[in-house]
Order: C-alpha cells, then structure tokens, then sequence
C-alpha cells in the first residue's frame, strides 16, 4: 500500500464519525480550505483531511515545480491527460479512504472535496471506489477520463450525490467545460447538483454556503439505502 500523503487534519468535535478529505487546486497546498471549512457550521462532528499533493514540473507552467495532483499538458485540459499522475494521486486518495474506514468511519460518511484539479481527482475517485461513499464536491472543476468511466465505474458509486459548482468567467477552467462535464454525468445516470455563480476561478460566499446547506442534507447518521 502507498504511504499516507502528508496531510492537516482538522476536526469539528469529539470521536468524529463523518470524513471529509478536501484537496487542494494546482499550486497550492492542503491548508487552501482550512479557513473555509472552519467557517462553516455542520450538524455533526467532522473530521476534515486536506491532504497536500506532491510537488513536480508541470508542463503548462514552464515545468516548474509545484504541488500538483497531476501533470497538466496542455491549456485545452481534455485533449491530452497525464493518465499515469490521475492513477498516482487516485491511489493515493484510496488511501486516505481507508486510514478513515480503519478509524471506524463507515464509507457512506465518507466525502470527497475538491477544487479545480482536486475536485477532478475527488470527481474520478468517488466514482470508481468499490463503496457508495457519502458525497462528491467538485468545484470549478471538470470530469477526467471520461473515456475509462464505462469500464472503471463501481456500480455502488451510481447513486453518489455529487455537488459540482462553477464560476461563469472562469478563465482557468472555462464554465463550459465544467457544464459539459456535469451534462455528461447526468446522461450516465448520476444524481448531479449543479450551481453555477458569477466569479472567476474562485471560491464565493455564496457558493460556500450552498456547500454548507448541502453537506447539512447529506451528512446523516442513518445507515445508506439499500
């Protein structure tokens, strides 16, 4: 098994029973939505994992190195995919899932987070883990692979409730392309909650407590439906 990536770890109240692991966008680093899940108000104690990504060259930056879920080749991110750096982070992501099933958190109160490039790896994660974890967010983000989803997808992960969020100018990961992504995962059947906010490349307050309100809804102490 791989190592657990070094990661900040913060928790909302005594013996948490719910997770949510949040990852970071391109360039930053696990404390990016520490702030932001400390402002938020949740019925349940939480344990919040914000992992940081490995440092490496990122070729549409000159190659240089900085903390990066995955190498991102082209400004056109659909054309040309670092399948091997989606696998990597994917794995490691498996990991942290289950350091919190060992912890005792039952898969159903597990959440994925992310923004940008760690909403992409939270996005392919949670479809394709063998369990229905309890949520996806993926914020101005997109679907990676969308190609490999047929054969990779968990059956379990059908019925996932996804909240995916976007910015209407968003220069770096163009609204289109997020709309397009949540379009095409509706049409194969999953349960998308798309909102939609006028920002660039960012995260609002607004969109903050849309996340709040849903998460409210999601995070239960009742078992997963058959």
């Amino acid at each position: 098994m791989n190592s657990v990536l070094p990661h900040i770890t913060l928790e909302t109240g005594k013996s948490p029973q719910h997770s949510i692991i949040w990852l970071h966008g391109l360039g930053a680093d696990g404390e990016d939505f520490v702030s932001i899940a400390e402002e938020m108000n949740l019925p349940v104690a939480v344990r919040y994992l914000f992992p940081h990504a490995p440092k490496q060259p990122v070729t549409i930056n000159g190659g240089a190195i900085m903390r990066a879920w995955y190498d991102i080749m082209a400004s056109d991110i659909a054309t040309k995919q670092d399948a091997k750096g989606i696998r990597a982070s994917q794995a490691a992501i498996e990991v942290l899932i289950a350091q919190e099933k060992q912890r005792g958190v039952i898969a159903n109160n597990i959440f994925l987070a992310g923004f940008s490039q760690g909403g992409a790896i939270a996005l392919h994660t949670g479809l394709r883990h063998s369990s229905r974890l309890g949520g996806i967010l993926a914020l101005s983000s997109y679907l990676l692979q969308a190609e490999t989803l047929s054969s990779e997808a968990s059956a379990a992960a059908l019925n996932i409730p996804i909240f995916m969020a976007h910015g209407n100018s968003d220069p770096v990961v163009s609204y289109a392309r997020g709309i397009e992504s949540a379009d095409e995962l509706k049409k194969r059947g999953y349960q998308v909650e798309w909102h939609e906010y006028r920002m660039q490349h960012s995260v609002c307050p607004e969109e903050v407590r849309d996340i709040e309100t849903w998460l409210t809804q999601k995070l239960n102490t009742e078992p997963p439906k058959p």
